[in-house]
């Protein structure tokens, strides 16, 4: 399936919301390419083209909790998004997760449950790794 519905995530497996996305993507029948960008890093370009394919400016996916984000002053209301564009670059941590683009479109999957309007096929129900129970 996913040779004809190529799907990709980038991952974070230290993540709860972003192991959910994973494992709903999975159990809809996809084997998606999964990027691991901790490890990987982001280039410039490729974090412009999941902007531009989300629709999101760098401080709309930044992410606050359990980065260096207040450290580096990134929480004022007077940094520019090509100042936290380039920090994110620096520290890929600062991105938030999971976003996933497929042929549908590509977002920010946060809830995790946001993943199923960009599948072709979805499973019957999921469950979640707390037991919420999620009818697609």
């Amino acid at each position: 399936m996913t040779d004809t519905f190529p799907i990709t995530i980038y991952h974070n497996p230290a993540c709860g919301t972003s192991r959910n996305t994973l494992a709903m993507i999975r159990a809809a029948g996809y084997e998606p390419t999964v990027v691991e960008y901790l490890q990987a890093g982001w280039s410039g370009a490729l974090l412009d083209e999941l902007l531009a394919k989300t629709g999101l400016k760098p401080g709309e996916l930044l992410r606050e909790k359990g980065t260096p984000a207040a450290e580096l002053g990134l929480l004022a209301d007077d940094v520019t998004d090509d100042a936290i564009f380039s920090a994110m670059i620096e520290h890929p941590i600062l991105v938030n997760r999971p976003i996933v683009v497929t042929p549908k479109g590509a977002r920010l999957c946060r809830p995790s449950e946001q993943v199923f309007d960009l599948l072709q096929t979805r499973p019957a129900s999921f469950t979640k790794e707390d037991g919420e129970v999620v009818t697609p």
